[in-house]
C-alpha cells in the first residue's frame, strides 16, 4: 500500500490471523458434539437427587420432589443448552451474534470475498500529518515530447507505425528516397576518392619493387606515398561529411565496401538519452507525413512522447508555501492521490524536484514540481502492432498531500478501517472468523488515513478489518434493527 508518510504502518493485505487477548474475544461455541452428553449429565443429576431425596423422606417425598418446579426448569435449561449448540457441519445464520453480543458479527469465507475483506496486525509507528495541495500531471518540458525530423531531402516511401502505437528504440518509422542533389554529389565523390586510392595505393606496391631493384629513385616512390595520405584525408572528411548529411556509420561503410551509392535510409525511433531510459517505450502521437510526400531536411516526420516519467505540478498558495520550505528542507515525502481515490490508490515516497522561483501571475500560486514515476495500465498487441496505456496522463487532476507535522509511536489505519456513527467511530477486530465492533477515538483523520488513540481500545498485535469495516457495520444494524448499544461487549 502507498502511503503519504514514510513508513507505512499497515499494510492493505491479508495476514495470518492472530487471537487478541482472551480477555476481549468471544468465546467460540460449543461443538455438537457435547450435546448428548450434557443432557446425560443433568438428567442423571436430577436421578441422584430425587433418590437421596427418597431414601430420606420415603415415597411421598418423591412424589413431591418431582414436581418441583426447579427440576423442570433445569431440564427445560440442558434442553436450551443443547439446541443453542451446533456442530461444525451445521447450517448456521453467519450474521448472527456470537455469545449473545449485538457488536459481534461472523463472516463466512464467501462474505469476506463480497465485501474484499483485508486484514493486518496493528503496530505502533510514525505519522505525517499532511494537508492538500491542489496539483495536476504535467509533462517534462524538454524531455517527455521527441519530433523525429527527415535527416535528408526525399520522398517517403514507407510509413510503418499507426497513430497511437508504442515502439521500442531502434525501430523503424519512415523509409526515405534521397533526392537531394548534394548529397548525392557527396557520396559520389567519396566512392570516386575510393577509386582513386585503390588506383594509387596499387601505383605505390608497383614502384616499390622497382625501387628496391633501383630501377627507381626513392623520391618518385616517397611522392606517391604523399599523394595517398592526401587521398586519406580527403577521404576522411568526405566520411564525416556524409555523417553530417544523415547518412549512418554503417551506411557509409556500406558505400565503401559495396562500391554503390545509398539510395533510401530508413528512420527509426531514437534511443531516449536519459540515465535508466535504456528500451523505454515511446508512442507516437502523432505522423506528419504521408507515403509519396516530399519532404525536406529538417521537417518534422512524426512526434513521439515519452510518458515513462511525468512531473505533478504543485499549486502552493500563501498559506501553504511554509509548509512546503519546511518539507522540502527536512526532506519529508510527499504523496499523490488520485481524485476521489482512497489509501490504497495513493503514490508515495515522492520528492520535491524543485521550487519555481516566481509566482504565476494568474493564479497566485506557487507552482512546485515532482518527478513522478509512471506504471503500465495496458499492454495490448493487435497484430503486428502494440498498444499501451499508461495510470497517469498529463492534464490529470490530482491531490498532493504535504507533510506538515511529524508524530511517532501512533497506531495508524487506513481511513476505510474506521467507520463512523454520529459522534462515536469503530473498527473490527478480528478473533478466526468472528469480528467485534470496538469503540475508537480518532485523534486525527484525513482522507488517506486516521490515528487512532493509543488508549486501551486496541493494543499492538491486535489484528483489525483494513476494509469492509462500512459493510459489517450495516449488516450490523440491519441485524438489530438499527439499535446498538455501543457499551455492549466491553467495560470502559
Amino acid at each position: 500500500m502507498n502511503a503519504s508518510h514514510s513508513t507505512t504502518p499497515l499494510q492493505a493485505t491479508a495476514v495470518p490471523e492472530i487471537a487478541s487477548r482472551e480477555t476481549r474475544g468471544v468465546a467460540p461455541p460449543r461443538g455438537g458434539r457435547w450435546r448428548p452428553w450434557l443432557k446425560a449429565g443433568v438428567f442423571l443429576a436430577v436421578l441422584a437427587a430425587l433418590a437421596a431425596g427418597a431414601y430420606a423422606f420415603g415415597p411421598g417425598m418423591l412424589r413431591w420432589t418431582v414436581s418441583l418446579p426447579a427440576v423442570r426448569d433445569a431440564i427445560a435449561a440442558a434442553e436450551k443448552a443443547g439446541e443453542g449448540e451446533h456442530s461444525e457441519g451445521d447450517g448456521h445464520d453467519h450474521g448472527a451474534p456470537a455469545a449473545g453480543n449485538p457488536n459481534v458479527l461472523d463472516l463466512s469465507p464467501q462474505a469476506a470475498k463480497n465485501i474484499g475483506l483485508k486484514t493486518a496486525a496493528v503496530t505502533l509507528g510514525p505519522f505525517e500529518k499532511t494537508i492538500a495541495v491542489p496539483a495536476i500531471i504535467v509533462e517534462r518540458p524538454g524531455r517527455s515530447v521527441i519530433e523525429v525530423s527527415a535527416p535528408l531531402t526525399g520522398i517517403v516511401t514507407r510509413v510503418f507505425p499507426i497513430q497511437g502505437e508504442a515502439l521500442a528504440p531502434g525501430q523503424p518509422l519512415f523509409e526515405l528516397r534521397m533526392t537531394h542533389e548534394e548529397l548525392v554529389q557527396s557520396q559520389s565523390d567519396y566512392l570516386q576518392a575510393l577509386e582513386q586510392l585503390d588506383v594509387l595505393g596499387r601505383e605505390i606496391a608497383r614502384l616499390e619493387q622497382l625501387a628496391e631493384s633501383g630501377a627507381i629513385a626513392g623520391k618518385t616512390l616517397l611522392e606517391r606515398k604523399y599523394e595517398e595520405q592526401k587521398l586519406e584525408a580527403a577521404l576522411h572528411s568526405q566520411r564525416q561529411a556524409l555523417m553530417l548529411h544523415g547518412l549512418t556509420e554503417p551506411q557509409v561503410d556500406e558505400i565503401a565496401g559495396t562500391r554503390m551509392l545509398v539510395q533510401g535510409m530508413p528512420v527509426v525511433v531514437p534511443q531516449v538519452e536519459e540515465a535508466g531510459a535504456e528500451g523505454r517505450l515511446l508512442q507516437v502521437q502523432e505522423l506528419k507525413v504521408e507515403q509519396g510526400q516530399h519532404v525536406e531536411a529538417g521537417d518534422t516526420l512524426c512526434v513521439l512522447v515519452d510518458h515513462a516519467l511525468l512531473y505533478i505540478q504543485g499549486q502552493a498558495f500563501a498559506d501553504d508555501a511554509s509548509a512546503l520550505s519546511r518539507a522540502t528542507e527536512a526532506g519529508w515525502k510527499l504523496a499523490l492521490l488520485p481524485a476521489g481515490g482512497t489509501a490504497e490508490d495513493a503514490v508515495g515516497d515522492l520528492e520535491v524536484l524543485y521550487v519555481a522561483d516566481q509566482v504565476d501571475a494568474d493564479s497566485r500560486a506557487l507552482h512546485f514540481y515532482v518527478r513522478l514515476p509512471n506504471t503500465l495500465a495496458t499492454d495490448k498487441t493487435d497484430g503486428v502492432h502494440r498498444f499501451v496505456g499508461w495510470r497517469f496522463k498529463p492534464g490529470q487532476r490530482v491531490e498532493l498531500r504535504l507533510p506538515v507535522e511529524r508524530w511517532e509511536k501512533k497506531i495508524v489505519l487506513p481511513s476505510a478501517a474506521v467507520v463512523r456513527e454520529g459522534p462515536d467511530a469503530y473498527v473490527f477486530q478480528q478473533t478466526g472468523k468472528t469480528f467485534t465492533r470496538r469503540p475508537v477515538h480518532v485523534e486525527y483523520a484525513d482522507p488517506l488515513w486516521a490515528v487512532v488513540a493509543n488508549d486501551g481500545s486496541l493494543y499492538p498485535g491486535d489484528v483489525v478489518a483494513l476494509t469492509g469495516a462500512e459493510q459489517m457495520q450495516i449488516a450490523i444494524k440491519n441485524r438489530s434493527g438499527g439499535a446498538i448499544d455501543p457499551h455492549a461487549g466491553h467495560n470502559h
